[in-house]
């Protein structure tokens, strides 16, 4: 399908065209972040809400211009809101207690919650689930497992709802990745 006809798509809330946007310059947009943060986490921040924000602005994008080069001029803007952000909560104190729950968040070892999910055959999922990066964890524990709406996610995690939208649907395809992976 053409990329002007996805657009067009996307523009009336088509999942599937969005999905397919997001497939085809998530890792041109990634790629370009990653040469210029040198970090996989603000890259992948960065290309989240690029899209999250193409997406809310899709009315907006001028045909006349590349599609990708729409894309990049938001993340070039996302990284320096980034910068910006960055600069102002540098020197913020993180407590004792916020830490260790980070310590937590990155801990990969069984819990007794997952031994019991194990026990209702669920547990092969959750490792899966565990192979990805903390925050796309997160999300997908939040809306499957504790069955979180999208409002109560992007409330708890202090995001817009269309972030919370793009991580889940980038967090889905990457575990379907993993678990295709493993079956071969």
């Amino acid at each position: 399908m053409e990329i002007i006809q996805l657009i067009e798509k996307a523009k009336k809330g088509d999942q599937v065209a969005f999905t397919s946007l997001l497939d085809m310059y998530w890792n041109e947009v990634y790629g370009f972040m990653l040469k210029r943060t040198e970090n996989e986490t603000d890259a992948e921040d960065i290309t989240i809400d690029t899209f999250s924000k193409a997406f809310d602005k899709l009315a907006s994008y001028n045909p006349e211009f590349q599609f990708n080069t729409w894309l990049i001029a938001i993340a070039k803007n996302v990284h320096i809101d980034m910068l910006r952000k960055k600069k102002t909560t540098l020197f913020i104190d993180i407590t004792d207690e916020e830490d260790h729950i980070a310590y937590n968040v990155a801990d990969s070892s069984p819990s007794a919650e997952d031994i019991l999910i194990t026990e209702q055959n669920l547990s092969r999922l959750l490792q899966f689930v565990k192979e990805l990066k903390p925050h796309y964890q997160e999300v997908i524990q939040m809306r499957y497992f504790q069955e979180m709406s999208y409002a109560e996610i992007a409330e708890h995690l202090s995001e817009p709802l269309s972030n919370v939208k793009v991580k889940l649907l980038r967090a889905k395809k990457l575990l379907a990745e993993i678990i295709e992976g493993s079956s071969r």
